[in-house]
């Protein structure tokens, strides 16, 4: 249990951040947390592993990828405690790896929507929308990115570390400068936490303003995500609620303590309309926004039928 809490509690506190990374950390501990498990009846396994499945989808609300790598690791249906065990492994295990490939793909096909020449904005830390990049510079493509600092978490730091580390030449700016630096831009590459039925993205607070100012600007933008990403619950109509974290990431208590007439908002994410989306790059292919429910259907598997029995899940 300490180990099971001790996960939550990382990705609680963006120890472990990055939707990708979120998923597969859960989907390996749900693995390990069965593995420990003692019971003594298969309906015993049962409810703690709902447990612990809840627990983990109730860390980060916004993060579709949570809830959907938990609903693969969970969909294991067994009659005793040792074969659900060994199907959990399977289940987990095969969630993992197609996560980690799914990567690698969109960092291939999103490549070639690269030119040689061409200069990238980015916002966050996306593993997905680096593998572009990463792709298209090992291609020889001379290519250079201009980094936003993504505040108040300062994910873009991780960003210029790793970009830096592939010997791809990246300007840091901070986040109100993207409309100024906007000209200089000849594409716009962002990763997503959560993609709706019709197309919209959710992303790091900010990625809509910079979408809007390529929109502007004439630049396309790109967005990488893989299918698990896109969020089921959003066929019922639901709306993916938008994480508020706390205040302490913007402005200390105790300078907030010093003034009593300021309060402080600090949304942690973002809804990107999609018409200032030119393309979303999953790991099954280019898709526009609009075909966003056809991910949903055919590759995640849900309908309206399926949402309506498995009221738990995003």
């Amino acid at each position: 249990m300490k180990q099971l809490e001790g996960t939550a509690g990382k990705i609680r506190s963006m120890e472990i951040r990055g939707a990708g990374r979120i998923a597969r950390a859960a989907a390996a501990e749900l693995r390990d947390y069965s593995k420990r498990l003692a019971a003594k009846d298969i309906n015993e396994f049962n409810e703690k592993m709902k447990f612990a499945a809840e627990l983990l989808v109730g860390t980060r609300p916004t993060a579709v990828s949570l809830p959907n790598a938990v609903r693969a690791v969970m969909r294991y249906k067994c009659e005793t405690v040792d074969e659900a065990k060994n199907e959990i492994k399977r289940l987990a295990d095969e969630f993992i790896t197609n996560s980690e490939n799914a990567v690698k793909k969109i960092g291939e096909i999103g490549a070639k929507r690269v030119r040689d020449g061409d200069t990238i904005m980015t916002h966050c830390n996306s593993s997905a929308a680096i593998s572009i990049m990463a792709a298209a510079h090992a291609q020889g493509k001379d290519i250079t990115v201009i980094a936003t600092e993504s505040r108040p978490r300062m994910q873009g730091l991780l960003t210029i570390k790793q970009l830096d580390a592939l010997g791809i030449k990246t300007t840091l700016i901070v986040d109100s400068a993207v409309r100024y630096f906007m000209k200089e831009a000849d594409l716009v590459v962002m990763g997503a936490d959560a993609v709706t039925v019709n197309g919209s993205v959710i992303n790091k607070i900010g990625t809509s303003q910079l979408a809007m100012a390529a929109h502007d600007a004439r630049k396309n933008v790109i967005i990488a995500a893989e299918t698990y990403k896109f969020s089921p619950r959003t066929l019922l109509g639901e709306l993916v609620e938008i994480e508020e974290r706390d205040s302490g990431e913007v402005l200390s208590r105790e300078k907030l303590a010093e003034l009593p007439n300021v309060s402080v908002k600090n949304p942690a994410f973002d809804v990107t309309p999609r018409e200032y989306i030119d393309l979303i790059c999953t790991e099954v292919g280019a898709i526009p926004p609009e075909m966003a429910y056809v991910i949903i259907r055919e590759f995640l598997g849900w309908g309206v039928e399926e949402m309506n029995s498995n009221p738990g899940f995003h």
